[in-house]
């Protein structure tokens, strides 16, 4: 296991420096665990490896062991992509500086076990249709569900699920797909999944995923009285002119859904 770093961490680990222990009690994979580290003038011992301070930190990132080097979790190919913590532990992510997953109110993990508590996934084939870090795929395996197919588009958003350990690890009841939904979801046969999580990024990068054409794929591909949550934002409040949490229900229902509004998103259910 690579440890994990955060501004946080590493004061920990300066503070016990500073004030001469020889242990720190602290966490290296983001609030998972804890464990102890050897401290000393020349840096900090963990399972037996010997690790540098850090010449500079920041708040909102996160950095990993690679090279013999302390790096930030972050890429840039089309966007700047990075894993970024939380008060909580379990880490969001930001495409661009834009966060990708709510965490001012509640931890994004804890967020995700109310969103999946709602389609009730045991013993369910359920369709993720936005993997992101995984934390919906996570929470329909620890409520047993029998089958969870999950499609993430980015490659870059997969390569900062497979550092976050946050994320679930393989199971043969998870199948994830590096791949774009939108195109996807065609090959899976009508009637085929028994509940569907969707929680895409906001409608000025992704308006695909809100549209008609897709909605009505995610009812071909849902059973009868199978139920779906759509995530959209903070409720009630006005995007860019547009409401769009009541946009989106007024198109779920011309796609064959009930729907009510819940919490930061819109629960439906097909009819």
């Amino acid at each position: 296991m690579r440890p994990l770093l955060t501004q946080q961490v590493h004061a920990q680990l300066r503070a016990a420096l500073y004030a001469h222990a020889a242990t720190v009690e602290c966490s290296f994979d983001l609030g998972r665990t804890t464990t102890t580290a050897e401290v000393n003038a020349e840096g900090w011992l963990w399972q037996g490896t010997l690790y540098p301070f850090l010449q500079t930190s920041h708040d909102r990132t996160i950095y990993y062991w690679v090279n013999g080097a302390f790096q930030p979790v972050s890429r840039f190919t089309t966007a700047l992509i990075k894993l970024v913590p939380t008060p909580w532990g379990p880490p969001t992510f930001e495409i661009d500086g834009i966060k990708m997953l709510p965490t001012a109110q509640v931890s994004p993990y804890a967020d995700a076990e109310r969103k999946v508590g709602l389609i009730q996934p045991r013993g369910k084939v359920i369709l993720d249709t936005c993997g992101g870090l995984g934390y919906f795929a996570a929470w329909c395996l620890q409520g047993r569900a029998k089958q969870i197919f999950s499609y993430e588009k980015n490659a870059d958003v997969l390569w900062l699920r497979s550092l976050n350990p946050w994320s679930p690890p393989q199971d043969p009841v998870l199948s994830l797909t590096h791949g774009d939904i939108t195109e996807q979801i065609r090959s899976l046969a009508q009637g085929s999944v028994d509940a569907i999580l969707h929680d895409p990024p906001r409608f000025g990068i992704a308006g695909e995923l809100y549209s008609q054409v897709f909605y009505d794929q995610l009812a071909r591909v849902l059973v009868y009285k199978g139920k779906l949550f759509h995530y959209t934002g903070s409720p009630n409040k006005l995007r860019g002119g547009r409401d769009l949490s009541n946009e989106v229900a007024k198109r779920l229902r011309k796609a064959g859904f009930s729907t009510e509004l819940n919490g930061d998103g819109v629960l439906a259910c097909k009819h």
